[in-house]
């Protein structure tokens, strides 16, 4: 789905000027066809989950996927699990050894894979600061799954991933999941738990799994699900 300046305007509800300067100013994900600008839906919503902004919510129903259904970033990891000791010395060596460890659907080409998620490093850092990491591909990663998950990884050291805040990575979230709207809720609930003191202290210190997914479960706890009919506040 290819939306307008206009359009984008409205998803945000801002003004066109607005569209044009975070273009300029905040890497707003675009193309130029025929001269005119143009925006991929789902890829905007993913950037705004990461940069925290609100989106209409009628605009969801819009894409013909359901964005209501709850979400848990911690069953989602107990589905995907928890890996340690990722070894690497570069950003590519990393990317290949959580592909080779991620659970993925039978049929999935994880050589393919692997190049869907260089090729959007390459277009810029996936890196979110703070040491933390979430790779993707260009457009939401959806496999044909029952239930969505989330992997987790913890590298064996820090490895430069051009994060803005010149931290390296060190942690690193791979979102798997059956449909776009449900990896776009996965990626705004892992922005919010993110910014709690308590998952990030348990996280920069390699906590156990129990740890891990009970300062998790404490900060979705405090997560209230937003009313669909006063827009989507994605990762507040």
């Amino acid at each position: 789905m290819k939306l307008s300046v206009k359009e984008v305007a409205r998803l945000f509800n801002i003004s066109e000027k607005t569209v044009y300067r975070w273009i300029q100013t905040d890497n707003l994900p675009h193309y130029r066809i025929g001269g005119q600008y143009r925006f991929s839906y789902s890829e905007l919503l993913e950037w705004a989950a990461i940069h925290g902004t609100t989106v209409q919510s009628d605009l969801f129903a819009e894409s013909g996927e359901q964005a209501d259904s709850p979400v848990s970033i911690a069953d989602s990891i107990e589905l995907g699990g928890i890996h340690y000791r990722i070894e690497g010395s570069s950003k590519e060596d990393i990317l290949r050894s959580v592909v080779s460890l991620v659970k993925l659907p039978d049929g999935v080409n994880r050589d393919i894979f692997l190049q869907f998620i260089l090729a959007r490093e390459r277009l810029g850092t996936t890196a979110i600061g703070e040491g933390i990491a979430i790779p993707h591909v260009r457009n939401p990663v959806v496999f044909h799954s029952e239930h969505p998950q989330v992997s987790l990884f913890f590298l064996e050291k820090p490895v430069d991933f051009g994060a803005l805040d010149g931290i390296p990575v060190s942690i690193l979230f791979l979102i798997i999941s059956p449909n776009i709207a449900g990896h776009l809720k996965l990626l705004s609930h892992l922005m919010f738990v993110l910014k709690n003191s308590e998952v990030l202290t348990v996280l920069k210190g390699n906590g156990t799994r129990n740890e891990i997914l009970s300062a998790i479960r404490n900060a979705e706890a405090s997560f209230v699900q937003p009313d669909r009919t006063a827009g989507i506040q994605t990762a507040s």
